[in-house]
């Protein structure tokens, strides 16, 4: 089974530009989203995040179902719904600000109970470093994934907005990064994490970390690049007939990019280090073409195993 642990939440989305305007109650978070893409695109996924007794866990649990994912954690909880007021730049990108709730009523006893038995991938969520009480707990069940089988991925999704101790929330990213086999981040990211260095550079010093074998590294509009230790690649975009938004498009592209690794039989400890441009590239273009279809609607909403077929047999 594939787990994607973390956050969920409510995407609080404004139907125009226009100041004031009303806002969708949309279901989303980073790991929410990944795990609904990669049940979609034909994975046995687990959900590992508490769900809110309220209205808006309700909200949330409905996607989850129809794309048959796997809720780990039954028992909901009384704290509220985590919420994310959304913004968009002119190039419809989204920006969040937080309200966080229930995505960290949790226990480490709770975590690991739930945890299955066999697990062939665990994801890392974006919050999980974010405050020091929390990341002591996820890297338990990081660990414990490991000792179960797993391949350790981690989409960085750095909110800053979030952060109220740098220092604390480098330190503790760092234990993460050094976890995980694939690391994938944003050029935004890779602005906040080391502002001045090259992609290039960046990615060179994750991939010197002591488990890393790929590195992902989303680029807007223009694509995204790929860094193993033998080789690297770049991919554009697929740009759907209708435009919707971006919500959801960077972890749509890496449940795409993870089933994609699966099906080449390289999602595994030492599988992705010897992966050649061409593979590289192959894997770059999936996952493009997941996250495309993903944009033609405002909101997450991955595509099926079928819809991304339609797309790479035409093209």
């Amino acid at each position: 089974m594939f787990v994607v642990g973390g956050e969920s939440l409510i995407d609080l989305v404004p139907v125009s530009s226009a100041p004031n305007a009303e806002r969708l109650a949309l279901p989303g978070g980073s790991p929410y989203n990944c795990a609904i893409a990669l049940s979609k695109l034909g994975n046995e996924t687990g959900f590992l995040c508490p769900i809110s007794t309220d209205k808006y866990g309700d909200v949330l649990l409905g996607p989850l179902a129809d794309a048959g994912v796997r809720v780990l954690l039954t028992e909901r909880v009384e704290a509220p719904t985590t919420k994310a007021i959304v913004s968009f730049n002119e190039k419809m990108q989204a920006s969040y600000v937080f309200e966080r709730g229930a995505d960290h009523a949790f226990s480490e006893a709770g975590l690991l109970a739930a945890l299955p038995s066999a697990v062939t991938l665990y994801q890392i969520g974006g919050f999980s470093p974010i405050l020091a009480e929390d990341a002591a707990i996820w890297m338990k069940v990081v660990e414990a994934a490991r000792e179960r089988g797993a391949v350790i991925s981690f989409d960085i999704n750095v909110r800053d907005k979030l952060v109220d101790d740098e220092a604390g929330y480098r330190h503790r990213l760092d234990g993460f990064l050094d976890a995980a086999h694939l690391i994938k981040l944003s050029e935004e990211d890779h602005a906040w994490l080391s502002p001045g260095s090259s992609i290039e550079d960046f990615a060179a010093a994750l991939l010197d970390r002591p488990h890393c074998e790929l590195v992902v590294v989303t680029l807007g509009e223009h694509g995204s690049r790929a860094f193993s230790r033998s080789a690297q690649a770049a991919a554009g975009i697929y740009a759907p007939p209708v435009f919707g938004d971006t919500v959801g498009a960077g972890d749509s592209l890496m449940a795409g990019i993870l089933t994609r690794l699966h099906e080449i039989g390289a999602l595994r400890a030492g599988g992705m280090a010897g992966l050649d441009a061409n593979a590289l590239a192959e894997t770059l273009k999936f996952g493009a073409v997941v996250a495309g279809l993903n944009c033609a609607h405002k909101g997450c909403n991955p595509p099926s195993r079928a819809e991304v077929e339609a797309i790479l047999v035409a093209h």
